[in-house]
């Protein structure tokens, strides 16, 4: 079984190296739509609305994965050759302050609007009643995983584990944003 992993990690790879901005979105929305199910599953579903995991799974193909990794190229190029703690920390909070609240705004929108096709009146209160709170817990999550991964993780592989994180976060989001909308029917 291990050799089967390690020629799927270094296929994987070799894709990264070739392909990045196609692997990322790829791997973004497979995450994505592996946190659907999860999360469908903990709410009791019976059956799996596969039209949600592919909307949720389309999100991480075209937006997630692509934002991810021009992100870290950006952050890259604007941090350019500067290491340390200082650093990192500024990393941080750059991310927390621009990345973060743009991030939790977009989905919660894309998850109301599309996957669960409410009229944009419906959408807009609820994030104007739940955003701040997704917000505050936001900033109480992310940058600790913002300091392990600019810290730790070498940048061809920030965006693989920030989706990875990310689909624990969705599962979250998604939980938070049905909640909602059982409380609103």
């Amino acid at each position: 079984m291990s050799e089967i992993v390690k020629e799927g990690w270094n296929k994987y790879l070799q894709q990264l190296q070739l392909h990045p901005l196609r692997t990322k979105a790829i791997t973004s929305g497979c995450l994505i739509g592996s946190s659907d199910i999860i999360a469908q599953k903990i709410t009791g579903a019976k059956r799996l609305q596969f039209k949600r995991i592919l909307l949720l799974m389309l999100y991480g193909l075209i937006y997630s994965g692509p934002f991810g990794h021009f992100y870290h190229k950006l952050m890259d190029r604007i941090f350019k050759g500067k290491k340390g703690n200082t650093t990192v920390a500024q990393k941080v909070v750059l991310e927390q302050l621009s990345a973060s609240p743009w991030n939790n705004i977009l989905f919660m929108m894309y998850y109301g609007l599309v996957v669960e096709g409410r009229p944009w009146g419906l959408v807009k209160n609820k994030v104007r009643n739940d955003y701040p709170s997704i917000q505050l817990t936001a900033w109480k999550f992310w940058p600790i995983v913002g300091w392990i991964n600019y810290q730790y993780v070498p940048i061809q592989f920030r965006v693989l584990f920030q989706s990875f994180v990310g689909s624990c976060w969705a599962i979250f989001l998604n939980l938070r944003a049905r909640s909602v909308a059982i409380k609103a029917a």
